[in-house]
């Protein structure tokens, strides 16, 4: 059930009548094909909630003949520090020996499906193999990210020497386990012109700040606004798959904003920040007092400033509908990618079955030069060529041409010229700030918004979070980085929210992002700026490897290519506050053909 703002008068705020789900659709594309900021919020007193309306969580006790039981294995079948799967008739379970100790938890990793078994151990928590999160083998709790959710925990007994375990069947199917979290108890919330919290940007930053209020108990209003046409979705999902849908993107169901009492405002735009009254005011001249504010608006992309760059069929990629657009006119049709990053890579693999051709134009000499280095971006670029990917390096555009306003070829620098139907500009993005120029929340020259380790700006209840901030990096001496990936946001926006509940919370989180090309997926973990030398493992041509950046004699990064799980051992490692010295590096280089990792996790070096 949705309501709707419409236009306010200076003083009141009205809502109207809500339509039934069809009609909202014709309604949504009205005449001015804008309107106001659509609200998702609760049902019509939006007071309390009523048990209908409650998400399916398993029972905390579930009833006997929900449960199952069985005996895994023998007490001495493992080894401390050992997982392993197990199965209980209704699904698997990932089975922990630590300190001695068994514990049962859910095997997958709730973010996309990972194995845990092949994750690593350590310090009583698992990490992810593929992406990094982390879960306490105690609680099962999400520690670290990406991902929303956390593990299922199983009763475990010894007796006779045999190890059980106790799950609910319904836990064992589900796979993943949504925190416990406060509803709105806000008498108000949805009639009001003021909210507790105001969150500006609803990417991972601001729904994790969310999410992460209601499970540490807060139950006053939140508000989330986005410029999105849609609820919280997975916009790294957007470049590596073109034509998924938004609803197939949704980070949470729309019942879930309404069981917990999370206002979503969509297609609403805040224009000014009055700090001084805290109060925002949004394009079409509605206003929002709050207590804290959450800025996480992330960022626009870069466009192209050369001639023709207005014509039909030019895109950047922000939103579901861009990916769509492309994919739905890229099909037989000649695809121009601007930028050799990740957003135009993945955007490329996606598209060479589809399109008639692919090129990709870049002022470097060799794809992800800077951030991965001559050796390994010459690799992947190689794998790109076999995939008949053209590459047209150290050149840029200098115009785009076509007939009839739609564009036709693409001219470079070097005067070649490339035919194009299609030009997909991913050259970079710049923060989302300019709203904040006049507001006295500080900005630095490049337009982010500066905070603390405990994501405070300059401006007193007044956090930030994402892509759009610098923060200090706690593990690279608190050197201020910018650093835009979605396991970052996540991690952001819990500290913010832990702060603005006055909990003390600092970032401390090793940066880890991914990327999937052609079935392929690099791993990525650390913050490799400034590296001065790359030391490689294994065989670049069979894109089987790990590189090591290093920077004087310490490694700041590490990236790898069917080589699980040592990105995340590596992510572990720097995590738990240990450096890595590029000697032992050089020496597992050269002693390990066998690919034999426990130097890492090794005590000392």
């Amino acid at each position: 059930m949705g309501g709707c703002f419409s236009k306010p008068k200076p003083v009141e705020l009205k809502i109207e009548v809500v339509l039934p789900e069809k009609e909202r659709g014709k309604e949504e594309l009205s005449a001015s094909g804008k309107g106001s900021p659509r609200a998702y919020q609760g049902n019509g007193t939006a007071r309390h909630f009523h048990t209908e309306e409650r998400l399916p969580t398993p029972h905390p006790y579930p009833s006997p003949q929900d449960c199952v039981e069985a005996a895994v294995c023998h007490v001495k079948d493992l080894e401390n520090g050992q997982m392993r799967e197990v199965e209980l008739g209704w699904g698997k379970v990932l089975l922990v020996k630590d300190n001695g100790e068994f514990h049962a938890l859910g095997h997958k990793c709730p973010h996309y499906g990972a194995p845990l078994v092949k994750g690593v151990l350590s310090r009583g928590r698992v990490r992810c193999p593929w992406h990094g999160a982390c879960f306490n083998i105690s609680t099962g709790d999400l520690e670290d990210f990406p991902g929303l959710d956390s593990l299922h925990k199983f009763q475990v007994k010894i007796e006779k020497e045999k190890v059980y375990v106790r799950a609910s069947k319904q836990a064992l199917q589900l796979q993943r386990r949504t925190k416990v979290m406060a509803k709105c108890i806000s008498p108000s919330a949805g009639y009001s012109s003021s909210t507790n919290v105001l969150i500006v940007g609803a990417g991972a930053a601001g729904l994790v700040c969310a999410e992460t209020l209601r499970q540490e108990g807060f139950s006053d209003r939140i508000v989330l606004c986005t410029l999105d046409r849609h609820l919280p979705y997975d916009r790294p999902k957007l470049s590596k798959s073109l034509d998924t849908q938004p609803e197939q993107l949704a980070l949470r169901p729309k019942e879930f904003f309404r069981a917990y009492g999370i206002e979503v405002l969509t297609e609403a735009q805040v224009v000014t920040v009055d700090v001084r009254n805290k109060k925002v005011v949004f394009k079409d001249g509605f206003k929002l007092e709050y207590s804290k504010l959450l800025l996480a608006p992330g960022s626009s992309p870069r466009t192209l400033s050369c001639k023709g760059k207005e014509m039909e069929n030019v895109f950047t990629i922000r939103t579901p509908e861009d990916a769509n657009r492309v994919v739905r006119l890229a099909r037989g049709r000649n695809v121009v990618i601007v930028g050799a990053g990740f957003l135009g890579m993945e955007v490329a693999a996606y598209l060479t079955e589809k399109a008639h051709s692919v090129s990709v134009v870049e002022l470097e000499e060799t794809p992800f030069r800077r951030f991965l280095g001559e050796r390994v971006g010459r690799a992947l670029m190689k794998m790109f060529e076999n995939n008949r990917v053209k590459f047209y390096m150290q050149t840029e555009v200098s115009e785009l041409r076509g007939q009839e306003g739609k564009l036709k070829e693409v001219v470079l620098k070097s005067s070649k010229v490339v035919r194009a139907d299609v030009c997909v500009v991913g050259i970079g993005a710049v923060a989302a700030t300019g709203f904040l120029r006049q507001s006295g929340i500080g900005l630095d020259s490049r337009g982010f918004i500066p905070v603390n380790k405990m994501m405070q700006t300059n401006v007193p209840g007044v956090f930030a979070a994402g892509d759009a901030v610098t923060f200090p990096l706690a593990w690279r001496n608190n050197r201020k980085v910018n650093i835009p990936h979605w396991q970052m946001a996540h991690a952001q926006g819990r500290v913010a929210a832990q702060n603005m509940l006055a909990q003390e919370a600092e970032m401390n989180t090793v940066p880890y992002l991914w990327t999937a090309m052609f079935g392929k997926s690099l791993r990525y973990a650390g913050y490799g700026e400034g590296f001065d030398d790359v030391i490689i493992q294994g065989d670049l041509e069979e894109l089987k490897f790990v590189a090591f950046y290093t920077k004087g004699d310490e490694v700041i990064a590490v990236a790898s290519m069917n080589y699980d799980p040592i990105v995340s051992k590596v992510a572990e490692v720097l995590a738990s506050g240990r450096a890595i010295r590029k000697r032992e590096v050089e020496l597992f280089v050269l002693h390990s053909k066998t690919g034999d990792m426990s130097w890492l996790t090794g005590k000392g070096s």
